[in-house]
């Protein structure tokens, strides 16, 4: 069938045949796309798509409306700046994946949580804003999660085994309750137990499942197919805050957060890069702008090798390996190994002439432009912004 056949066809019928990955702009009426058509003195007519409502909302909620709640399971985690990382969403997933329809999957969470806990697959969700990474104190948070155990009974507790937090205090509780019911490095689990490696990783040890669940990454996919309640249970938070400060200062203290310089901060540390490609010009406007955000500054392969930037500031397969809560990128079109270097990024962001480059479909939120341009412009809001704060 040729073109024009189809065309006729697609006009007799009425139907308006619109490729799904033609440009397209996103306000609060919905998502709008640019289609060829006769409407308009441009020639242009403006589809408009309702926006997705909330959660989807074909997924069902786990538990019924009128379901008898006889067991729990606990998951645990700790927030950065009011989110939970992947490996966090995997042990609440593994909680609400192992629940059945009478069982409540409860999260606790140390620190501020602007996450949607029904998405994230909880019922309830017990949230103390006074933790967090904000705050070291292991017993204060130990004793308000003992207090927690105390209340509910569950009958596991889920956290990620992740070398840090998470890991410090679920060892903490074990050996506070004198459990020999703990498992770590979890790489395996489902209703019948779980599995852990032995042997530097030739041999895989099964046993039940534990009372404390300390899951490696990857475990489980956090991606539900349905939605727990997402109760905000208050009054429960209030009495475990009065639990935890009613603990002593004990063997740490805490001597508050010190900034550092963007500079001081190793590239695969660092929480926000500004990266740039071959598509930077302008070096020395990148750096002030890098300079003026406070912004690690990272680059890829091809400007590295123009000799734009040391070899130690390169990011990809054959550089650094790099897990920023912001990436933002210009001029870069995202070879493979550039992208690996950045997979573990929360928010990516990219300027690029090119609509098509890989970077672009990789990114979070895509700007067509020139970077020269645009980094100009950001330049001078960020030092209006930065003079009104100082004036005020």
């Amino acid at each position: 069938m040729d073109m024009a056949m189809a065309t006729t066809m697609a006009t007799a019928s009425g139907i308006r045949r619109i490729d799904p990955r033609r440009p397209f702009t996103l306000n609060a009426d919905g998502l709008k796309r640019i289609v060829l058509g006769q409407a308009g003195a441009a020639g242009l007519d403006l589809q408009v798509f309702p926006l997705a409502p909330a959660h989807q909302s074909i997924k069902p909620q786990r538990l019924a409306a009128d379901a008898q709640l006889k067991n729990c399971l606990l998951a645990v985690a700790h927030s950065d700046r009011g989110g939970l990382d992947e490996h966090a969403r995997q042990a609440v997933a593994a909680a609400a994946l192992l629940a059945d329809g009478a069982t409540e999957v409860v999260l606790l969470v140390f620190g501020e949580l602007n996450d949607d806990a029904a998405a994230l697959g909880a019922d309830r969700c017990v949230v103390l804003p006074q933790f967090g990474s904000h705050r070291f104190a292991p017993e204060a948070e130990l004793a308000a999660l003992i207090a927690l155990l105390e209340e509910l009974l569950p009958a596991h507790v889920f956290m990620a085994d992740n070398g840090v937090a998470d890991s410090d205090l679920g060892r903490r509780l074990g050996a506070a309750m004198n459990a020999a019911s703990i498992a770590t490095h979890v790489v395996e689990i489902k209703q019948e137990g779980l599995a852990v490696y032995r042997l530097q990783g030739s041999l895989m040890a099964r046993r039940e499942l534990t009372a404390i669940v300390l899951l490696e990454a990857d475990a489980v996919d956090a991606r539900l197919p349905f939605l727990g309640r997402g109760q905000r249970a208050e009054q429960l938070a209030e009495a475990l805050g009065v639990a935890a400060s009613a603990t002593s200062a004990g063997a740490f203290t805490d001597l508050g957060v010190k900034a550092m310089a963007a500079s001081q901060v190793a590239l695969d540390e660092a929480d926000f890069i500004v990266s740039a490609g071959n598509g930077v010009g302008d070096v020395t406007l990148f750096n002030a702008l890098a300079q003026v955000l406070d912004a690690a500054v990272g680059a890829s392969r091809v400007a590295v090798d123009d000799g734009k930037f040391e070899r130690d500031k390169q990011i990809g397969a054959t550089g650094k390996t790099v897990s920023a809560s912001a990436y933002l990128a210009f001029g870069i079109s995202g070879a493979v190994q550039h992208l690996q270097g950045i997979k573990d990024c929360r928010h990516v962001i990219a300027v690029n002439l090119d609509v098509s480059a890989p970077m672009i479909k990789r990114a979070d939120l895509s700007i067509i432009g020139d970077a020269q341009e645009l980094m100009a412009a950001l330049l001078e809001q960020v030092r209006q912004a930065r003079a009104m704060e100082v004036a005020s």
